[in-house]
């Protein structure tokens, strides 16, 4: 048990980042959870930190030791669960991540809920715009964005939004609306990165598919200043549906270039397949699913802003 208890210890530090941090989340004293890293290292015979009074880093032995372990207290939890029944209430620490916008105006409200119903279950949430690996990581559930490649990963669809260009009505009043995606190069554009990577936007007409390549006047990395500048009336920027359908609604962006629009992007909840699920995951998910399709219909309003059937 002691060889347990200080691999859940290292897993909780590693995934904190402190040892503070790990010790509450795991009821401990710090002294305590310095104690079993401590024994640890002494049983492998190698640091798993480098640290200093300012600092923590993972070493390369702990590292490679970190996927391993994860695994180990995932099953071990999942396991002692899975033992005391169906009828046990979920507990433990439940990591989840999203996209920052989405995460924000969508996935929180979903988690500060879950917690209120579940006194013994904690939680932290990642928001990032980049795809996080779910294993690498120690992500227990992810909301992704778009088409799934092939993978492990199980899958749960909430619903769907699109990609849309946007203006202000005072931007296109003074410069005038865009016909074709290659008047864009007319126009002041706002690049959202995450959206834009390679400067380009992709769309599709009545007969093919294609990209055009834009000179941004603007970059940024961040969806709400790119659409903040948008509505400011600075230029012409690509979002996704849920970002701006409050805005649109309220006359305070306008969507251009509608008939070039790609198709709808599906929102899943996704997460990693296992041989047992743990009851705080199954919870999760058993909350969030109805809630996130609420959310994503209340704030894409991809059937409001055209009619039905729009993307398809």
């Amino acid at each position: 048990m002691d060889r347990l208890h200080e691999i859940e210890v290292f897993v909780a530090v590693a995934e904190a980042g402190s040892f503070a941090r790990a010790a509450a989340r795991l009821r401990l004293s710090p002294p305590a959870v310095t104690r079993a890293v401590s024994a640890l290292e002494e049983r492998l015979g190698a640091r798993v930190f480098q640290r200093t009074t300012r600092s923590l880093a993972i070493t390369e032995v702990g590292q490679r030791f970190l996927d391993s372990s994860r695994r180990l207290v995932a099953e071990l939890d999942a396991a002692v669960e899975g033992a005391v029944g169906e009828s046990a209430e979920p507990r433990g620490h439940l990591s989840l991540t999203a996209s920052v916008t989405f995460g924000r105006m969508a996935l929180a409200p979903v988690v500060t809920s879950f917690l209120a119903g579940y006194p013994r279950v904690t939680a932290s949430v990642l928001l990032v715009d980049r795809v996080v690996n779910l294993i690498e990581e120690g992500i227990d559930v992810a909301v992704r964005i778009g088409n799934l490649p092939d993978s492990s990963l199980v899958a749960r669809r909430v619903g769907a939004v699109r990609r849309i260009l946007v203006a202000s009505p005072s931007y296109l009043a003074a410069h005038g609306t865009p016909a074709s995606p290659k008047d864009l190069r007319q126009h002041s554009v706002i690049a959202f990165t995450g959206l834009m990577p390679n400067r380009e936007w992709r769309f599709r007409s009545a007969t093919k598919q294609a990209s055009i390549a834009l000179a941004p006047r603007l970059e940024v990395n961040d969806a709400t200043t790119a659409i903040e500048a948008a509505e400011a009336g600075h230029g012409i920027t690509l979002a996704l549906s849920y970002m701006v359908g409050e805005r649109i609604r309220a006359k305070k962006l306008t969507p251009v270039l509608e008939a070039f629009r790609l198709p709808l992007q599906p929102v899943n909840l996704v997460y990693p397949s296992a041989r047992l699920l743990a009851p705080k995951t199954q919870a999760f998910i058993a909350h969030a699913t109805p809630r996130l399709k609420s959310a994503v219909d209340r704030l894409a309003w991809t059937k409001s802003l055209h009619g039905p059937g729009i993307g398809r």
